[in-house]
């Protein structure tokens, strides 16, 4: 495993980061596909083997779940708290990004993770309907009060992402060191502007969904999986531009071959190969952290690259939130 810094915080992570969204109860109003706290301790543990220590979850994942399979599977694996960094987020809650909301949401995830501190606290989204002031004081207050080493953005248009830094600025307040946002070779609209102003900040990229929902994992569009057949946000954020998307799934496949290596290590060394810090890998089976590790020492070539994106066309805003 290797290892990189998050922006310009001292925070070490793994190239890898696991995404627990993957963990949790199931439920009709979620997901119908995450696993249970066994299965979850058990992928927590091979992640740990592997050298992975950066952990990324949610306040709504599961309806809290998450956080806590997570908590609990850290526990269980006896690791100690300085040696793993969490991360989760806030916003789909009551109050969105509000003081008293940020407040209230920041004392139930530490909670539900049984731990003092989070290494990394994310805005999942942008609030229109709070003062984006309120928000980032709100924000500093937790980085002041010990609760939080550093803070980090989730996916938003890139006007949004540089004013609430300029905010930050301007104020006095902490600054985000991170940006989650929906990246992969499937989609790529925010290299236009959001990536551009992370990368003015010195922002650490650690995308979401870097596998597209799978889709880069496997040459055949449709995985059969319990996911696959349950997940109607999956199918709303690729299917609409699937007859273009196959032509790149196609590429990644072709290049898989040509290199010896599995489609998830072409899909995520092109992350590398972007300056991606840590991709968010979501996982419900061991093998797929097994390749994901194996993508860390993968380079692609700059001819390799530039073949995989050829095929890319422009899509529809998946991620962030249009103005209401």
């Amino acid at each position: 495993m290797k290892y990189t810094k998050l922006g310009n915080t001292g925070i070490e992570v793994s190239r890898i980061c696991v995404g627990c969204m993957s963990y949790g109860k199931a439920s009709e109003d979620f997901h119908l596909w995450t696993l249970p706290q066994e299965e979850t301790t058990a992928m927590v543990r091979h992640a740990l083997d592997l050298g992975v220590n950066f952990f990324d979850t949610a306040n709504c994942y599961s309806h809290g779940t998450s956080e806590e399979y997570l908590g609990n599977a850290l526990r269980a694996a006896g690791v100690r708290r300085s040696d793993v960094v969490i991360a989760s987020k806030v916003y789909f809650n009551e109050g969105k990004l509000s003081r008293a909301a940020i407040e209230r949401e920041i004392d139930g995830s530490l909670k539900r993770l049984g731990t003092d501190y989070l290494d990394l606290y994310q805005i999942h989204r942008f609030d229109y309907s709070t003062p984006i002031e309120e928000t980032m004081a709100a924000l500093d207050a937790l980085v002041k009060a010990g609760k939080v080493r550093a803070l980090g953005a989730s996916a938003m248009f890139g006007y949004q992402f540089h004013n609430l830094q300029l905010c930050a600025e301007r104020n006095g307040f902490t600054l985000f060191s991170t940006l989650q946002n929906h990246y992969n070779l499937l989609y790529r609209e925010d290299e236009r502007d959001l990536i551009p102003v992370a990368k003015q900040y010195g922002v650490s990229l650690m995308p979401y969904s870097p596998l597209a929902g799978g889709h880069l994992t496997h040459p055949q569009w449709d995985s059969g999986t319990k996911r696959d057949s349950t997940d109607k946000n999956l199918h709303k954020k690729y299917d609409r531009a699937r007859e273009n998307d196959m032509a790149i799934v196609a590429r990644v496949d072709e290049l898989a071959r040509r290199r010896g290596a599995t489609m998830c290590e072409i899909a995520l060394a092109w992350h590398f190969a972007k300056g991606v810090a840590a991709p968010i890998v979501g996982a419900t089976n061991a093998k797929h952290f097994d390749d994901a590790v194996k993508a860390v020492d993968l380079t692609l070539a700059p001819d390799e690259t530039a073949w995989l994106e050829e095929p890319y066309r422009a899509h529809d805003i998946s991620g962030a939130i249009p103005l209401p």
